[in-house]
């Protein structure tokens, strides 16, 4: 009976109730839509900084503090050895995709048929791995175009560079770079103050023993020489091929950016000497398994007194940790927002029943109905109506989601080097739409407890002499 009435009442005024369900419905949907585009651009910054930087990353104990001054002297001895312990380990193998070593690098790049000439920083890395973990997408958001080492493992010398770096070189032409500027007129040698003597380094020497080795063949890969400090203080030199120019996301790092094998930055870092890697990148199937994972290898660590630290992606890119951070705190601004449209919407239009049906709360108290039985009346009203509005709500979110993930449309994110796809996940974790739907239920259940308690506090002779 308390449901039978209800409804009727809902249904007595018609086009009040369609407002107010239609109000709850558009909050529903935004809420939804908003939320899977958050979910969606989440997993799309987490794909981006995993494959940039892996799950985790094993160090030198010391260096995620002190070796970015100098990456060469916090090297791991025997890092092969470490990562086939790491690949041999049972519980660390039904999770590991991939673990490789990384050479932190810098110093100065020169092109001598260009004569040109800027400091850089880079990594050198394993190709095939490098192209394992560029694969990796386990939520489908990231573009697979272009994606890739662009260098293989034969190619010892083979290198690339970022496109800011290769406009600032020179290199347009022979990397094929489009919408490239002129190049910078060179700067007029100025006097010195009288008084001030600035000494100049020599490394004529080296660039002479290299320039037998260098030549320059039309549409074959510009050859540029790297130069860098050993571990041992000593300057070294080597020549590397650039095979193409990459677009690194990042002006800052794109202006100053050398990735090359492996093998090419061991010998610029380490000469003749015993090769070692500045760091050990492990890359997970899923990154649920990451806590898991830092665990394992912490105790592995710790149980062979190794000196090495661990670190997450998360550490290693704080922009991660911040735009997610971002996201959460605006889903939350806007829920908020929606939460209060509804309350006073679904509220006014249960006030607007008590009200024009004061006789009728007045007649049935006369009849024996109880306060009780008169409050659960009102509340029954509010959740028809938040119950009808967020399950169209719902229908409404997945139909414009269908509509957008169908539409091809594609934006490239802050710090991406390439346009994805834009998606809506709706699917993406389905406790979001359960939540959301709950959420709004419970609060047009709560806008309309107000009304309900003043419904029942009627006195019944004030009630029946009301017009």
């Amino acid at each position: 009976m308390t449901l039978r009435l209800a409804v009727r009442s809902i249904l007595r005024q018609r086009r009040r109730s369609f407002s107010t369900v239609l109000m709850v419905a558009i909050g529903t949907a935004a809420l939804l839509v908003f939320g899977a585009f958050m979910l969606y651009s989440t997993y799309g910054l987490q794909t981006a900084t995993v494959r940039a930087n892996g799950h985790l990353t094993v160090y030198k104990k010391g260096y995620f503090t002190y070796g970015a001054g100098n990456p060469a002297a916090w090297g791991i001895s025997g890092y092969k050895q470490v990562i086939e312990m790491f690949r041999r380990d049972a519980e660390l193998s039904r999770v590991l995709s991939v673990a490789t070593p990384i050479q932190a690098i810098s110093g100065i790049i020169s092109d001598a048929e260009a004569d040109t000439s800027k400091t850089f920083f880079g990594t050198g890395f394993v190709p095939s791995e490098r192209d394992k973990m560029t694969a990796w997408n386990p939520y489908g958001t990231a573009s697979t175009q272009g994606t890739g080492s662009g260098i293989s493992d034969d190619n010892v010398n083979g290198a690339v560079v970022g496109t800011g770096l290769a406009k600032v070189m020179g290199l347009c032409d022979r990397l094929h770079i489009a919408d490239c500027p002129p190049p910078s007129p060179k700067l007029k040698d100025e006097p010195q103050a009288e008084g001030v003597s600035v000494p100049v380094e020599d490394f004529s020497f080296l660039e002479e023993a290299k320039q037998s080795e260098i030549e320059f063949e039309e549409d074959a890969a510009p050859i540029v020489q790297l130069l860098a400090a050993t571990v041992g203080g000593a300057p070294n030199v080597i020549d590397v091929s650039l095979e193409r120019a990459q677009y690194q996301g990042v002006k800052a790092i794109d202006d100053n950016y050398v990735g090359l094998n492996l093998k090419g930055a061991q010998q610029l870092v380490y000469g003749r000497g015993e090769p070692e890697a500045t760091g050990i990148v492990l890359l997970l199937h899923e990154t649920d398994s990451l806590e898991g994972a830092r665990e394992r290898l912490e105790r592995i660590i710790s149980e062979r007194k190794l000196d090495l630290e661990v670190r997450d992606f998360i550490e290693l890119s704080p922009v991660y940790e911040q735009a997610t951070g971002l996201y959460q705190a605006l889903f939350v601004f806007i829920s908020g927002v929606i939460g209060l449209v509804v309350v006073f919407s679904v509220g006014n239009t249960v006030s607007m029943s008590v009200v024009e049906r004061t006789q009728e709360i007045g007649t049935l108290r006369a009849l024996g109905l109880n306060r009780r039985d008169v409050r659960r009346q009102f509340l029954t009203e509010g959740f028809i109506l938040g119950i009808t509005g967020a399950t169209l709500g719902v229908i409404l979110s997945f139909v414009t989601a269908y509509i957008v993930n169908g539409s091809n449309m594609s934006w490239t994110p802050p710090g991406n080097a390439q346009s994805v796809p834009i998606r809506l996940y709706m699917f993406g974790d389905w406790r979001l739409p359960l939540l959301i739907w709950f959420s709004l239920v419970c609060v047009a259940m709560v806008a309309s407890v107000a009304p309900a308690i003043r419904a029942s506090r009627l006195r019944i002779t004030d009630a029946l002499r009301y017009v």
